[in-house]
């Protein structure tokens, strides 16, 4: 005798596998759009690092015009103790100053034809420097003494001077050099405005004999 097989039907899915790959695939999305954030983050701040090489690399062109006027422009001649030069940015003696050492002038965001705070009598007219791609570069020189006149009548309580000319600095081991009384400092104060309101700002300072 033989008997019928029961039917069994179907046990019914409860899309749970489908569940836990839509988990999965959020948790893919996510990562890979932190993964687009960071690598637009680091675009962004290589490009900012090209910004600022490059405008570092045009502010030397401050540098060559400040020393071409010391050497044959309207600095050679010119008696820099007592007389402020504005044609070529030049104060005779040391400008204000903000907390970070950048003169007051170099702030002006409309160039320099404003007068400084403490030299009612020095405005600078030489003028910026238009480098390329939009770079404007913008300077003041000024001799680091708080009043006109000469080094040695000034000393150094009134003037910031380079180190001492005895100073051994190099060659035969004690051999101390002439001694020469040191020359009061000037200071290459830059200011370089590049594209997307980008700043720099370069000090160098020098001396030169008076």
């Amino acid at each position: 005798m033989r008997t019928a097989a029961a039917s069994v039907s179907p046990t019914p899915q409860r899309g749970v596998v489908l569940l836990f790959c839509l988990i999965i695939l959020v948790i893919l999305l996510a990562g890979g759009v932190a993964v687009m954030r960071s690598m637009n983050s680091s675009l962004f701040s290589a490009g900012n690092l090209a910004f600022r090489r490059d405008l570092v690399n045009q502010g030397e062109l401050a540098v060559s015009r400040a020393m071409q006027a010391f050497k044959t422009g309207g600095l050679a001649t010119s008696t820099l103790t007592s007389n402020s030069v504005p044609a070529e940015n030049y104060s005779a003696v040391q400008l204000k100053v903000n907390d970070l050492g950048i003169p007051y002038v170099l702030l002006k965001k409309t160039g320099l034809t404003g007068k400084d705070i403490t030299n009612a009598d020095f405005t600078p007219t030489g003028g910026a420097i238009t480098g390329s791609g939009g770079v404007t570069v913008n300077y003041v020189i000024d001799r680091l003494c708080n009043a006109t006149g000469n080094f040695a009548t000034l000393g150094t309580t009134a003037c910031v001077s380079a180190p001492s000319t005895t100073q051994v600095t190099g060659g035969t081991a004690g051999v101390l050099r002439p001694d020469i009384p040191p020359p009061a400092l000037y200071r290459l104060s830059i200011r370089v405005d590049g594209p997307r309101d980008t700043q720099v700002f370069l000090q160098s300072s020098f001396s030169r004999p008076e």
